[in-house]
């Protein structure tokens, strides 16, 4: 880092602080001020903020380093674009005319009081899991990357990279609630856009020995179709032609861990099936997400924002995933030799896992020149605290909504965004307690989709069965939720202390087995398991009452709702829809091998 990087990252902070301050001189009088932004958002900060808050830590650091070690057999995730058109055309209409604060909210507007609980529970319960922890530790990765030498006392610079990254997110999230998040987003995103591009551009550039196009050819020679192939075979093929578990030895030779369905590069039928029920999961009916399309006036600008987060929900793969498997070729092919002492095992000349989280802010590092670099680290920086800030404002959001106002009665407004933020905080030490868990993880991002994949199927069944589905009850709704949250925790409780201690369980058990079950078979296990229950109970309980549910569901919704639907999409929306379908089928087409 020289002068001019640090220059470029002040002035970013400026530029941000500045915003910030705007935002929060417009006082928050109100829980709709605070928690949705007076419900005055207009699509191009909606579809801004969705796509900053999705783009965070796991794509800098995890999506990044599976590109290095993956390819881009997790550009699946990236192109569930098309889900963010579910959102904006389907589940829309339905969250827009139930006005409510949360998704939980809608649960009980649908089922019932308790399935608004549950959902509450396990969605604080995954925000710790899956977003602040991740974020927090995210942060950390990228200055222990950039800044290795900084420490203070005990604390490293990993550490106090956490720290300083939440301390600073807090402070504006806190005070502004979901319109400061929601316009600081909005700048982040151009920064973290342009920032990325620059990092995909140079890396080719060096590649290509200064020609972007030379550096693409030599990145799909150096790579090989393997990790331009999305879809992945389901057992991985030996040398001789026959089929073969998939081992980790142990330095004395012993077989630690075996695996025979799981070849550890996403097999093309786990991701068909299971990568689809979390992109549903997470677009359309995550709080961290949803929100912010709840934050619209009406349903024309919930769908105008969807439809451009959409559009850019198609970047990641060239700004993370190829930039990931571009550092992997510059340390494979020896074109930058810091890359390769850092990325390349020299005894087996394979990629040394635990490093490639860092793959991203290695390339900042050493291709970047001086100013570029202070302009990608602030882009960095702002995707880890667009995304922590995201979370911390849905996190206040649930916790005070679906929990604190139900108890307490006609809670005074102030009083309401005061329990927000002290809840906020109490959530991020439980985050900063869970990171020891990632740090024993394979991956950033292979953590991350992991836990997602226990505790989307319950989530995603109740919502989209719910809907499409007005026979579906609330005593059906409950049970599919704790049968599917309790196979989920039951999961995490095997593999937990297998990432912590190395556990190793003995060999042909049943939590050997359990364990050993690719994480995206076992989330179809427990969606199978989700819908057989919801049917069970709910066609062996009393059927809802219809008219109390007018409107929630596709069988009660009446000719004047279709109505209001109908007058509010236009020629254009139908257009830059079908477009982004056309981007996401060109992306499958090309990524083949």
């Amino acid at each position: 880092m020289e002068p001019l990087d640090w220059l470029m990252i002040a002035g970013y902070f400026a530029l941000l602080l500045g915003v910030a301050w705007w935002v929060i001189r417009k006082k928050n009088e109100t829980a709709d001020d605070y928690f949705l932004a007076g419900r005055n958002l207009g699509w191009f900060i909606i579809g801004a903020s969705i796509f900053a808050s999705n783009i965070g830590s796991e794509h800098l650091v995890g999506l990044a380093g599976s590109g290095a070690t993956d390819g881009v057999a997790m550009a699946h995730y990236e192109l569930h674009a098309w889900c963010l058109l579910i959102l904006g055309w389907i589940m829309a209409p339905f969250y827009m005319r139930s006005k409510v604060f949360t998704m939980p909210e809608f649960l009980e507007r649908r089922f019932s009081p308790h399935a608004r609980t549950i959902l509450s529970l396990i969605s604080l319960f995954a925000y710790v899991l899956t977003k602040i922890a991740v974020g927090i530790f995210a942060g950390g990765i990228v200055f222990a990357t950039l800044l290795p030498e900084i420490h203070l006392g005990p604390l490293n610079s990993f550490w106090l990279g956490s720290i300083l990254v939440l301390l600073l997110t807090g402070a504006y999230t806190i005070l502004g609630g979901l319109r400061a998040v929601a316009y600081t987003e909005a700048l982040q995103t151009f920064i973290l856009v342009f920032g990325s591009a620059l990092v995909t551009f140079y890396g080719l550039r060096a590649l290509g020995d200064g020609s972007i196009m030379a550096g693409w050819g030599n990145l799909r020679e150096i790579a090989g179709s393997e990790m331009f192939n999305l879809w992945k075979p389901i057992v991985r093929a030996g040398a001789e032609g026959t089929w073969e578990p998939i081992r980790e030895i142990s330095a004395s030779g012993e077989i630690v861990k075996e695996a025979w369905y799981f070849n550890g590069n996403y097999p093309w039928l786990s991701m068909l099936f299971c990568a689809p029920i979390i992109g549903l999961w997470y677009w359309c009916t995550d709080q961290y997400i949803v929100q912010r399309m709840l934050g619209a006036p009406n349903e024309k600008e919930a769908r105008r924002g969807t439809i451009f987060a959409s559009g850019l929900k198609l970047l990641p793969v060239f700004l993370f995933i190829i930039p990931g498997m571009i550092c992997f070729a510059l340390a494979k092919s020896g074109t930058v030799a810091a890359l390769s002492a850092e990325m390349i095992n020299p005894d087996t000349g394979e990629v040394i896992r635990e490093n490639a989280q860092a793959a991203f802010p290695l390339l900042v590092q050493h291709v970047l020149p001086a100013g570029f670099r202070g302009i990608v680290v602030a882009g960095l920086l702002a995707a880890l605290m667009s995304s922590l800030a995201g979370v911390l404002n849905a996190t206040a959001t649930l916790f005070t909504m679906d929990f604190y106002s139900r108890i307490k009665k006609n809670v005074d407004q102030k009083r309401l965004i005061w329990i927000g933020r002290v809840a906020t905080a109490v959530l991020v030490c439980i985050g900063l307690l869970w990171i020891p868990v990632i740090q024993g993880a394979k991956g950033l991002y292979d953590y991350l989709q992991g836990v997602q994949a226990y505790l989307a199927p319950p989530i995603f069944v109740v919502f989209f069965f719910g809907v499409f589905v007005k026979r579906l009850n609330g005593p059906g709704c409950l049970a599919t939720l704790v049968v599917g949250f309790a196979l989920g925790l039951f999961r995490l409780a095997v593999d937990t202390p297998a990432a912590l201690m190395g556990h190793v369980y003995e060999e042909g058990t049943f939590l050997w087995i359990v364990n050993n079950i690719f994480f995206q078979y076992y989330s179809i296990i427990i969606l199978i398991v989700c819908i057989i229950t919801f049917y069970v109970v709910s066609y062996a309980t009393k059927a809802p009452d219809y008219e109390k549910i007018s409107g929630l569901t596709f069988g009660t919704v009446t000719d004047d709702h279709r109505k209001d639907s109908r007058s509010s999409r236009t020629f254009a929306d139908y257009f830059w829809s079908g477009l982004v379908i056309v981007f996401i089928l060109a992306a499958y087409l090309y990524f083949r091998g």
